[in-house]
């Protein structure tokens, strides 16, 4: 952790007793602090090398746009916080080898792109500019944050008859009340955050729910979601999951995984199998293709779970 982050953090948890808007105030600078960044793993860079890149203007940042492939049915692909492009690495070359072009992006402050500052919209400016030169998208495959980022653009700027959702969330709300369980922080501290998270956007709490919440609104009737997240995951547990694959009943399937925790669930072959599966034919083409369990590295997946399987843990 950086220094300025162990600062940030120890300013934190000293200011909430005595001060909990100041408190507030400094939980939403380390809620959207985006360093270190990720850099490109070696066993990535063999496929994070053979794109072709262009450099776009996002919102006032330059951003690395990536592309595989030549196919005419298109995948964009959008990573987590503090993630990256090069994360799909094992899922461009799954994808690409099925038939499929490849897009992706660094977002603003993150990879290789520029910048110092990012929210959500800027992935969604990100997947709406890429749609108007790439698309239109079979599909949106997003990891973490960027899971949450796909089922906005989807809902508003970039429709797509598939969405798919790894290890990530259906609103702001999953990612604040994890950040305030992970830091212990104190209800009205938690709170504060809440407000100013909110007010970043120009709107209060419950306009934030109305415009960025994917159970509260969910994808447009003519979208399948693909949702999946291990048991064991720590950075944000699968409650969130469970109730986006509920919000979309018939229509979603979920897909639950054990012992691969955030980010190797992205590299897991039943993982990549059932993304491109899905990118190919929907939730039919997946019940297609899977059996009842698969046993790869030790971990275990499971297709098909019921919207009211009992979850790992409740944010």
């Amino acid at each position: 952790m950086p220094i300025s982050t162990r600062l940030l953090t120890a300013g934190l948890r000293a200011g909430g007793a005595v001060s909990p808007p100041l408190a507030g105030r400094l939980a939403l600078r380390l809620f959207f602090t985006t360093t270190p960044r990720m850099t490109v793993r070696e066993v990535d860079r063999a496929t994070h090398e053979a794109a072709q890149r262009e450099r776009i203007r996002i919102r006032g940042s330059e951003v690395v746009a990536y592309r595989w492939g030549h196919a005419e049915r298109a995948v964009l692909l959008m990573h987590g916080w503090q993630g990256r492009a090069s994360q799909f690495a094992p899922l461009v070359r799954e994808l690409v080898s099925a038939g499929f072009r490849v897009v992706a992006f660094d977002a603003p402050a993150h990879g290789g792109s520029g910048g110092r500052r990012t929210d959500v919209r800027d992935w969604v400016e990100a997947a709406a500019r890429l749609q108007r030169t790439d698309g239109p998208f079979h599909a949106l495959v997003g990891h973490s944050f960027g899971g949450f980022a796909a089922l906005t653009a989807a809902r508003t700027v970039v429709p797509s008859p598939r969405v798919a959702v790894v290890a990530g969330g259906a609103s702001p709300a999953a990612f604040l009340a994890e950040f305030s369980r992970a830091l212990h922080l104190e209800p009205a501290v938690a709170a504060s955050l809440e407000q100013r998270f909110a007010a970043r956007f120009g709107l209060d709490p419950d306009g934030i729910a109305a415009a960025y919440d994917a159970i509260r609104d969910p994808l447009p009737s003519g979208t399948e979601l693909l949702v999946v997240h291990d048991r064991d995951d720590r950075r944000m547990p699968d409650a969130d999951a469970v109730r986006v694959h509920a919000a979309h009943a018939g229509r979603s399937q979920l897909l639950r995984t054990d012992g691969l925790g955030h980010n190797r669930v992205l590299a897991a072959d039943p993982v990549l199998d059932a993304i491109v599966a899905f990118a190919d034919g929907g939730i039919a083409e997946v019940d297609a293709r899977r059996s009842d369990a698969s046993d790869i590295d030790g971990s275990r997946v499971r297709a098909g779970d019921s919207a009211d399987s009992p979850a790992s843990a409740v944010p």
